[in-house]
């Protein structure tokens, strides 16, 4: 082909895959048959980042590990005409496993293997723990294909700058990008999508200007365990205009198409990758002088010879005043939330969490008159159907009217089924014949596991699953009930503060009377939320989220936060980390479940 001549555009299908957890047989019939309805239409097929079992396995990694040539063996001959494929998986190589990704080239009649790449940067912080069940890849370089030079990277690799610009440097013209990024931090102003997903909006079309190269980016979708993959893939041409992008939340099949002459467009209107290739060799010893036991480069800096440089130290230290109020800190602009996102996504992954991965058709709820049950009972009504959704009022007969009015409203409200269970003449003939001593508190707790009792039982009754209505100011606070608010096995709110739930409640539409009125468990009667805690939600929150994030309450006092407030959230924080967790289990073995036999709870 001369240059004048018109090359054909490369056509490539992202795929938003939500594959079936750990079964590896069922996901790459998947995969078959997507190759299979889309060879006419698409020259390249890209799945996401462990598309052929789920990402967050643990030590099920083993179990779902394909070797490459099991992989080709599964999938069988390739259509007729049909087009490549990259798929992410977990690999088994050299007796040792890897988070992969195999490019296949559909090549007469068979699959070949053009590359595999195996991720080099493997998260191990927050939700992450890849580098405990996988090993570090160690190689990293472009490649030929029948469409032409091409490169792959898995995931956080993408954010890091020097993958893709050695990828560029060898060549290729289109990087290829495998991943499965859970979504975080919802605030609002975020451009409609979480946080995690906004950088890669970011990261993508950046690196393609940068280097005057295509990206594609195809990400994995679901819930694993709680936690969600957004989807939101996205193709970037040459000049970093975004070519196509996959919808939040849904699987999806995106097509961009990729002209290869915008590359050389591209490259004429910014030439930095020619730039880099000139400075190429200056550069690398520099990057050389920065590895430990190397010599640094003898450079001289004439400024020094103008006077005495003061004394240099280790830290990075100014000569500014200390900050005294950081408003910042006081009014968090994480904690405002993109309401209308944090809905859709809670509706998914509610329906996802019960249907997909539990595989229930209803849930059973709670449901008390105060908010945060409210908000639970709506977003299952929406993910379900209000047909689908068991509300149960559970009195004891010194519950206030009130609550019980707000609980018959938003049952009324949503039109789930309702129900109402008197547990007042089990409670007073237990304290009656066994413990007419018994403490407001203890009796308190006794109510609270027996409605956990009784919802469980009626979740077996119905087949349905419990849905948890706790809000996460209470859950670091420790202001529930052990084994009892806390022990339905999925819960929307549970990452929600208590203010971030009466913002959500006023975007759902609840009452506002129910979000108005004072904070109470309703197990002592007038006492509040407030009185127990011994400090308000609205206070509590911020100091809570600035806890969670690093700072010390020492920082909190410095910047005006009460001092008093500050005592009282550090104490309960502090002194409840065990109510955040599973019972402890005296470790005799080296299968100790939990700690050496790990499994998600979705596996």
């Amino acid at each position: 082909m001369s240059p004048t001549e018109a090359r054909p555009p490369l056509r490539v299908a992202l795929v938003q895959f939500k594959p079936t957890k750990a079964d590896v047989a069922g996901n790459v019939q998947a995969v078959c048959d997507i190759v299979g309805a889309h060879a006419d239409q698409t020259d390249l097929i890209v799945f996401p980042e462990t598309a052929l079992s789920g990402y967050f396995l643990e030590g099920g990694v083993a179990e779902a590990a394909l070797t490459v040539e099991q992989l080709i063996d599964m999938l069988g001959p390739p259509p007729a005409g049909g087009p490549d494929v990259v798929i992410g998986f977990y690999e088994r190589w050299r007796r040792r496993l890897h988070n992969s990704a195999v490019y296949l080239g559909a090549e007469e009649g068979a699959w070949a293997v053009r590359h595999v790449h195996r991720k080099m940067f493997l998260p191990t912080y927050g939700v992450f723990d890849e580098a405990r069940f996988v090993e570090t890849g160690a190689e990293l370089r472009a490649f030929d294909t029948r469409f032409g030079r091409v490169g792959m990277l898995i995931c956080e690799e993408m954010w890091h700058s020097l993958p893709a610009t050695i990828l560029a440097l060898g060549g290729a013209e289109l990087l290829v990008v495998v991943s499965a990024s859970p979504a975080r931090d919802f605030t609002a102003g975020s451009g409609g999508c979480p946080a995690n997903l906004e950088r890669w909006e970011q990261i993508a079309p950046g690196a393609a200007r940068e280097h005057g190269v295509f990206v594609v980016v195809a990400q994995l979708v679901g819930s694993e365990g709680g936690k969600l993959f957004p989807g939101g893939s996205i193709a970037c041409g040459p000049d970093g205009g975004v070519l196509a992008r996959g919808p939040l939340l849904d699987e999806a099949i995106t097509i961009a198409s990729l002209d290869a002459s915008s590359i050389d467009r591209a490259r004429v209107v910014s030439p930095l990758l020619s730039d880099l290739e000139q400075m190429l060799p200056h550069l690398q010893r520099s990057l050389d002088a920065t590895r430990p036991g190397v010599m640094a480069l003898d450079v001289t800096d004439d400024s020094a010879a103008e006077g005495d440089p003061a004394q240099p130290i280790s830290a990075l230290v100014g000569r500014g005043p200390i900050p005294t109020d950081d408003a910042a800190l006081k009014n968090p602009a994480e904690l405002e939330l993109d309401l209308e996102l944090v809905e859709r996504t809670l509706v998914e992954f509610i329906r996802e969490e019960v249907r997909r991965r539990r595989r229930f058709e209803r849930v059973v709820v709670g449901v008390s008159g105060g908010v945060d049950s409210a908000v639970s009972l709506y977003l299952a009504c929406r993910a379900l159907g209000a047909e689908h959704v068991h509300g149960f009022r559970l009195p004891y007969r010194t519950s206030s009217d009130e609550s019980l009015e707000h609980a018959a409203m938003v049952l009324d409200a949503t039109g789930a089924e309702a129900r109402t269970i008197e547990i007042s003449d089990p409670i007073d003939r237990y304290v009656e014949q066994y413990e007419p001593d018994i403490s407001p508190l203890r009796k308190g707790n006794l109510m609270a596991r027996l409605r956990a009792v009784i919802l469980f039982d009626q979740s077996a009754r119905l087949s349905a699953l419990p849905l948890g209505t706790g809000n996460k100011s209470e859950r670091l606070l420790g202001y529930f009930t052990w084994h009892a608010d806390d022990s339905p096995p999925i819960n929307p709110l549970g990452d929600l503060f208590k203010t971030q739930v009466w913002a959500l409640a006023r975007h759902l539409g609840v009452p506002d009377v129910i979000i108005e009125k004072p904070a109470t468990a309703d197990l002592v009667k007038g006492v509040t939320d407030e009185d127990e805690i011994g400090v308000s939600y609205h206070d509590a929150d911020p100091i809570l989220n600035a806890m969670v994030r690093g700072y010390g309450p020492e920082e909190l006092l410095r910047v005006g936060f009460d001092a008093e407030a500050v005592e009282v959230v550090w104490r309960r924080l502090q002194s409840t980390h065990w109510k955040r967790e599973l019972p402890t289990v005296a470790v005799l073995s080296s299968s100790a479940i939990g700690e050496f036999y790990l499994r998600p709870v979705d596996y």
